[in-house]
């Protein structure tokens, strides 16, 4: 899942759009994750808890979690903050191997769902929150989009994360793809 992604040519128009550049940030995230082993995933690099693991961990659930969000559209959902806070932290018994294939099982269920809804415009009803007591409606697009920022967020993490650990650097691992000598 780390080479550069392709267009999807099953979707067309603003789907196809939405799903090249969320493809573009997961590319851009997962440059973070190149020759990490288990125990660099797990370390912590700067003085907040999060790690390149927990990271990866949580892009896969949060965006299996909103894809759900969008499919079963639960009008009694609530929040679930010890769930949420789980999915930052890699576990002993969880490999980097294990994660990667979870996130690309995740982008092959993401695909297929945004293939089959009907209409972009669909409003889904959000899980309410101590910080959102009222339910709050979105556009299936909405929530596509947060997606697409979510991860692009935590790419700049990771990249920080990453250039802590060994000073690898996504910017200058995305030249030397393109061939350029530094």
């Amino acid at each position: 899942m780390t080479e550069k992604p392709t267009q999807n040519t099953t979707i067309g128009g603003e789907r196809a759009d939405i799903l090249a550049l969320l493809a573009d940030q997961r590319h851009n995230f997962l440059i973070t994750m190149r020759g990490i082993d288990d125990e660099q995933a797990r370390a912590r690099t700067t003085v907040s808890e999060l790690t390149l693991g927990g990271l990866l961990k949580h892009v896969a659930r949060t965006e299996q979690n909103w894809v759900t969000t969008i499919l079963e559209r639960d009008e009694t959902a609530e929040f679930d903050m010890e769930w949420a806070m789980q999915q930052y932290r890699m576990t002993e018994e969880e490999t980097v191997a294990q994660l990667l294939a979870e996130y690309e099982e995740t982008v092959r269920a993401t695909e297929a769902a945004v293939a089959s809804l009907d209409d972009l415009d669909m409003l889904v009803p959000l899980a309410t929150a101590p910080w959102a007591p009222e339910r709050e409606w979105w556009t299936a697009r909405r929530v596509l989009l947060h997606i697409l920022r979510e991860t692009a967020h935590h790419s700049g993490h990771a990249d920080i994360i990453r250039e802590s650990l060994d000073g690898a650097n996504t910017t200058l691992q995305m030249g030397a793809d393109a061939g350029m000598e530094f």
